[in-house]
């Protein structure tokens, strides 16, 4: 049987709206200062730009992590140990995500501002270059990960065998698709930078269905397959990974896009090009670096309560990573418009992108958060029927709802920087925040005040709004619109 998949075809970038102006650098500060707009500008064509860019992207983000709490629910059904065992690999994953993760935020801005620019060549160089960076970090990554599996469950605080072994089981699986995750995620970055984010929406959308399908066929067996319970959960996202990554390499094999892989230009090193995703990319490591040893303190502290509790955080962190799926879309917007804002020498545009797309984010956070506080225990319900994980789930929802106007704006600001190429000031606040206020926090209202719970979920929110404000003042140093990619 013969398979013709046709993407859309359809511009690499959306109409946008800087295309119009040509002004001097004096006209652009005034613009910035007084919060207006060039001539023939208007606020309508810049929300049109950002909802284009950020939509496909909330949708994709949104998918990708409602087909993860799918999983959570199905593999929930097996017992509390069951939550906390993939609960518990979440962190170590992310740790060794890291340095690949980091490399994409420099070539994703590279990207942009080639694009701005109109140095297609450039563009395209960028992009072979961070595949080939990512597949030696991925690859290295993946099998530290599989051989080091056990310990990393135990050192995240794995309470009894049961859940060691699960988490073991788990995190072995998701070390053999490792690679596949890596390579479509740059391909997703890169496009992403050149104002392409529906891509990325089909490809994930095929990599969820692919997952939730086999998802029901693996864990609890049906249709003749065997049962495998936590491990047939992560066997069936290594699955939707592997389609992702497929998808994702026949599009940019394809010659009708902007950005167009052929295998055969050059894949040698490129030192200027791999100087510059370096000097963006590290900082962008050492920021996620920190977080993720400032979050792991913050999770082992939580650990310590009990395999119940862990239980009840685990599923409220499902719920607010599916927020974050707000404030991570329209980040992706905020970094390449300010990318290609830049690219064109417009910052004064950057700025007003990045003011109206704090504004949509914050509208959707506002929403989310009232759906949180009024249907926060049936959501919990859905996870497990447990009554003591029900109620004290139902309070902790309450904390998820609070935090999401604060993360809304942290995020998309935080994305403009990046789109900058700002990186080294993030990692300096998620220092002061993630690594070190979050997690004495916790430990103090947890073993201290003896708050439980509640009182690492405190921590958060303390921690959100520390670092939000941060952030804030970063971005309105401008110190931003300065900085050169070359």
């Amino acid at each position: 049987m013969k398979i013709n998949l046709k993407f859309p075809k359809r511009k690499e970038t959306v109409d946008l709206a800087l295309d119009l102006v040509e002004d001097g650098r004096d006209i652009q500060v005034e613009n910035i200062k007084k919060n207006q707009l060039p001539p023939h500008v208007t606020s309508k064509m810049l929300y049109s730009d950002i909802v284009r860019l950020a939509l496909p992207s909330v949708v994709e983000m949104t998918l990708t992590q409602l087909a993860s709490m799918v999983d959570l629910m199905m593999v929930g059904h097996l017992g509390a140990w069951a939550l906390s065992a993939v609960g518990l690999t979440v962190q170590p994953k992310f740790l060794l995500m890291v340095l690949f993760m980091s490399m994409n935020v420099g070539a994703t801005a590279m990207v942009a501002r080639y694009k701005g620019s109109g140095d297609q060549e450039k563009a395209n160089l960028v992009m072979r270059q961070a595949l080939v960076i990512s597949l030696i970090l991925a690859v290295a990554s993946s099998v530290l990960g599989y051989i080091f599996s056990e310990k990393l469950i135990i050192f995240m605080g794995a309470p009894d065998a049961q859940t060691l072994e699960g988490g073991t089981v788990y995190l072995k699986i998701q070390m053999v698709g490792f690679t596949f995750m890596a390579l479509s995620s740059t391909v997703t970055a890169v496009l992403r930078g050149v104002g392409n984010s529906r891509t990325a929406l089909i490809y994930n959308m095929i990599a969820n269905v692919v997952n939730v399908i086999f998802n029901y066929f693996l864990i609890e067996g049906h249709f003749g397959f065997p049962r495998m319970e936590v491990a047939g959960a992560s066997l069936a996202t290594i699955i939707g990974q592997f389609a992702a990554f497929i998808f994702a390499l026949m599009y940019i094999t394809r010659g009708e896009q902007y950005l167009h892989l052929r295998f055969k230009d050059s894949f040698k090193p490129d030192s200027s090009t791999i100087k510059q995703i370096f000097t963006i990319g590290i900082p962008a490591a050492v920021e996620q670096l920190l977080m993720r040893a400032g979050v792991i303190i913050y999770v082992r502290t939580i650990a310590g309560l009990g395999t119940v509790a862990y239980a009840v955080h685990q599923i409220c962190m499902n719920m607010q990573s599916l927020s974050f799926m707000n404030g991570q879309g329209f980040a992706v917007s905020a970094t390449s418009l300010t990318g290609q804002s830049l690219g064109k020498n417009r910052p004064d545009m950057a700025h007003a992108y990045n003011h109206r797309t704090r504004r949509l984010g914050m509208a959707v956070s506002m929403i989310l958060g009232a759906i949180f506080i009024i249907f926060g225990k049936n959501i919990v319900a859905l996870y497990n029927n447990d009554p003591g994980i029900i109620s004290q789930g139902a309070r902790i929802m309450m904390f998820v709802a609070l935090t999401q106007p604060l993360q809304s704006s942290q995020f998309i600001l935080t994305g403009a920087l990046r789109g900058a190429g700002d990186t080294k000031a993030t990692a300096v606040i998620t220092f002061l925040t993630v690594l070190l206020l979050r997690p004495i926090a916790a430990i103090y209202f947890i073993n201290s005040l003896h708050w439980g719970l509640e009182g690492a979920w405190l921590a958060f929110i303390i921690d959100q709004t520390v670092r939000s404000v941060l952030v804030l003042f970063r971005y309105n140093s401008g110190k931003w619109r300065s900085i050169e990619i070359k």
